[in-house]
């Protein structure tokens, strides 16, 4: 395969996002029409971004941009090096860099391949501490990369997007499940709807039977702490490391920063629960990890995990969401002791443990899927970019 060498502003267009008012967390630039992408939307997109936690007001689009569907979203700030390309019509900050691939130079879908093969193992040093080689847009163009024709390049794109397309398609299911599971537990111990309940009393503004507890008294809780940064690491020695959200994923959090001491820990299916900005993001973990100080850990002492978990997902609805800051920026030990969530009878209790362990069973099992084939395109992708194995061999 031949290739020839191109800075990225002769392969198309490149400009930074756009945030030019002062204070960026002004009110009036938030909730309108306009999708308002931000760096942690980019690091948990695939391919394709079409999901964000925020929109912008038309007084916010007044002082950004609306980049196109097709645009390549590369992050520069917070968490470097991540990319994906625009689902939707969308503005940003200036911590990401957008790029519109010439049609008759680049195919965007392999530029985001190769940026994923070049730039993350170059720029995604762990920030739990370290210092970060920051990626600017001048640094950025600087880069000369190794590209082959167009013809190659959609090639090598249909490939590794065969494997995208499956991947999004288990997100997708996903994300039906887990929105069936929350709207189930609203159903049920929001809007009190759950099966009898036209029989029950009500008293004192709750149905007979139920109580509300404090979060202390229903779950054991870690609170996390952090190790010296020079115990930190990135080649897989000893256990995982979580200092606060920077690798939590949708449900379950990805493994990057890993530390050699066992300090303060969680175990396999314990919720992390941020503590700091934004409070209340949580993910549940697969495995045994250390958590920092940004972290608490939290399991069910009446083998109640899934019933917390969306409990506490209710609970905090509003402070999960990214944007104008959180309404807390961070929640002491005993605050989050003394959260109060609803428990219900125990008959109602178990018949939602009996309907929502399936799905979480089936959102776990597909989450695994997932990265199984994560693992085999990153497998892949430096060998079709290399050329140590050839498209026609996977033809």
């Amino acid at each position: 395969m031949n290739t020839n060498e191109f800075t990225l502003d002769q392969l198309g267009t490149v400009s930074r996002g756009r945030s030019r008012h002062r204070p960026r967390d002004a009110a009036f630039l938030y909730g309108g029409a306009y999708p308002f992408v931000q760096t942690g939307d980019v690091k948990r997109a695939g391919l394709y971004l079409r999901e964000y936690d925020q929109t912008y007001s038309e007084a916010g689009l007044a002082q950004s941009k609306l980049w196109p569907e097709g645009t390549l979203c590369i992050t520069i700030a917070a968490n470097i090096a991540e990319t994906s390309i625009l689902g939707i019509k969308a503005c940003f900050p200036d911590s990401i860099i957008g790029f519109s691939a010439d049609p008759e130079k680049a195919d965007v879908r392999f530029m985001k391949y190769l940026f994923d093969a070049v730039l993350k193992v170059r720029y995604q040093s762990f920030t739990q501490g370290a210092t970060q080689d920051n990626l600017s847009q001048s640094k950025l163009l600087s880069i000369r990369f190794s590209v082959p024709d167009l013809a190659d390049q959609k090639e090598l794109a249909d490939i590794l997007s065969s494997y995208d397309d499956l991947i999004e398609n288990n997100r997708r299911r996903m994300a039906l499940l887990e929105r069936a599971a929350q709207e189930l537990y609203r159903e049920w111990f929001v809007r009190l709807r759950y099966p009898g309940y036209e029989k029950t009393k009500i008293v004192d503004g709750i149905p007979e039977g139920w109580s509300a507890r404090a979060l202390g008294e229903i779950a054991e809780i870690t609170m996390g702490q952090s190790p010296k940064s020079t115990y930190y690491n990135e080649i897989g020695d000893g256990l995982p490391f979580h200092q606060g959200v920077t690798d939590f994923g949708n449900r379950f959090p990805s493994q990057r920063v890993y530390c050699t001491v066992e300090n303060r820990m969680a175990t396999p299916g314990d919720l992390l629960f941020s503590v700091r900005a934004p409070v209340g993001r949580i993910n549940i973990t697969l495995d045994k990890v250390v958590i920092g100080r940004g972290i608490a850990a939290i399991r069910s002492n009446r083998d109640q995990q899934s019933l917390l978990f969306y409990a506490l997902k209710s609970h905090f609805f509003r402070e999960d969401m990214l944007g104008v800051g959180a309404i807390f920026a961070a929640i002491k030990k005993q605050d989050l002791y003394d959260v109060r969530l609803p428990r219900a009878s125990d008959e109602v209790t178990y018949r939602f443990m009996d309907l929502i362990e399936p799905v979480d069973s089936k959102i776990k099992k597909l989450h695994l899927m997932i990265e199984s084939l994560t693992q085999a395109r990153d497998l892949l992708l430096p060998r079709l970019m290399s050329g140590e194995l050839a498209v026609r061999q996977l033809q």
